[in-house]
Formats: structure tokens, sequence, C-alpha cells
């Protein structure tokens, strides 16, 4: 069992950034592909990145460019850097932990507004 706990979500302006952060409760932390995923109204969960425990990465099409996925192993922590946010970056993002079984965390919103 993995305990994953997101925070940094909130309101922001478009054009503005926010940090999202995702604490796992594993010893194997290190050894961990980690993920992001969001789910706006309305829509499917998709995902946004995903980080290997090697620290190689991939992005969704609609945010390359403009989020940045990071992990430091010694705090068990992987980040979401946001910048250049738009208004269709609106959801709920998640944090995952892929072990054979993937952990979800309970979701952090980030509504993009003016």
């Amino acid at each position: 069992q993995v305990l994953l706990v997101e925070s940094g979500g909130g309101l922001v302006q478009p054009g503005g950034s926010l940090r999202l952060s995702c604490a796992a409760s594993t010893t194997s932390f290190s050894l961990v592909t980690m993920g992001w995923y969001r789910q706006g109204a309305g829509k499917q969960r998709e995902l946004v990145a995903h980080i290997t425990s090697s620290g190689s990465t991939i992005y969704a099409d609609s945010v390359k460019g403009r989020f940045t996925i990071s992990r430091d192993n010694a705090k068990n922590t992987v980040y979401l850097q946001m910048n250049s946010l738009k208004p269709e970056d609106t959801a709920v993002y998640y944090c995952s932990a892929h072990l054979g079984s993937v952990y979800w965390g309970q979701g952090t919103q980030v509504t993009v507004s003016s």
C-alpha cells in the first residue's frame, strides 16, 4: 500500500504558474515510476507527465514546453512545475505511483481563470 498526498493546487490567472507536490509513503520511492494525471469537468482522466526511476520523462503534447515533472528521492516527493497556465489546464490533478498496481492520490484542484 502506498499513500500519496498532493498539495499546491489553487486559483491562478492565465499565464501564471503553480507547483504541485506529491509526497509518497514508500521506502521504494526511488525505484518507482511516478506520474501526474488530470481530470477536467465532464472529461476522462488523462496523462500529464511521467518520470521513471532513472529520471526519464514523458509529457502530454498539450503541456510540452510549459510543464516540468521532477523528483526528489531523498524526500520521496514528485513535483509538477506548471508555467504559462491556460484556462484549459483547469482540472483536478492526481499523483500516481506505478508499482505493478497503480496508486492514486486524493487529487488537488487547479483553476486557471481571470
